[in-house]
């Protein structure tokens, strides 16, 4: 199994942050086998493009809440990883 599980919603409160707020927390590593998505569909136009990182951020965005890692946004990063072979991910974590 790649992920812990698999979603659908953001079950967590909106958090208000902008790109240039994500952009401040650190990133850090974090396992694949410890995020649950919110996205269950991806566009695979977008995981096989060369230039998939070239408009957004380098990092995948995790909110923890609750005690739970949820991948927000950054799908298509964290499966190219699993892909590769790797069970780790650079994510900037932000704890709700």
């Amino acid at each position: 199994m790649i992920f812990k599980a698999v979603g659908d919603s953001r079950p967590y409160p909106d958090h208000g942050y902008t790109g240039r707020q994500w952009s401040e927390v650190p990133p850090r590593l974090v396992r694949l086998d410890e995020l649950v998505t919110t996205k269950r569909e991806l566009d695979l136009h977008q995981l096989l493009a060369e230039d998939s990182t070239f408009y957004g951020d380098l990092f995948a965005h995790v909110v923890e809440w609750e005690g739970t890692l949820y991948l927000e946004d950054g799908l298509h990063r964290a499966l190219r990883a699993a892909l590769q072979q790797r069970p780790t991910l650079h994510a900037r974590v932000l704890s709700l």
